[in-house]
């Protein structure tokens, strides 16, 4: 059956010219994950957005790079098809430079590595307070994970 992958803007922002490609590798990520039937959403948003996601929903008064919001519903849709509603994935497009300039990684590694680390988290992962640190072998389940799926998706280029 697949996966179904929903990608949006932030109301408001301009979507970006490559917004297209990510539906093909979100369906890339799930498959390397063994997923079939699940509903995933991605939104695109700046800081301030992502800030008040992050201040309603962890009390954190910042912006944060990605987050995630499980929801572990099923539904049948009109075709009779049963679809795992996993949760909505949110990434700031502001903080992704910033990131990829302090992790030392071109914009499309580093937008791979939130989308993986999102779809991650809604199958129930997470890392704690451990992080992706350079030149050190992660040593949490996830950031293992994240890793080997980073490697099989060395090749994709999201930003086209």
């Amino acid at each position: 059956m697949a996966n179904r992958i929903l990608v949006d803007a932030e109301e408001g922002m301009d979507a970006p010219p490559w917004m297209g490609n990510v539906e093909p590798f979100m369906q890339k990520v799930l498959d390397l994950c063994g997923t079939d039937g699940e509903e995933i959403s991605v939104l695109f948003c700046g800081d301030s957005f992502m800030r008040s996601l992050n201040f309603r929903y962890r009390g954190v008064d910042s912006a944060t790079d990605v987050l995630s919001f499980e929801n572990g519903e099923r539904y049948t849709d009109e075709d009779g098809n049963e679809w795992l509603s996993a949760g909505d994935i949110a990434v700031s497009l502001e903080t992704l430079p910033k990131n990829a300039q302090y992790f030392k990684v071109d914009t499309n590694e580093e937008l791979k590595r939130l989308l993986v680390h999102g779809v991650l988290h809604l199958h129930g992962y997470d890392h704690g307070e451990e992080h992706v640190e350079e030149n050190a072998e992660p040593r949490c389940e996830m950031l293992r994970i994240q890793k080997r799926l980073m490697a099989s998706l060395e090749n994709e280029n999201l930003l086209g």
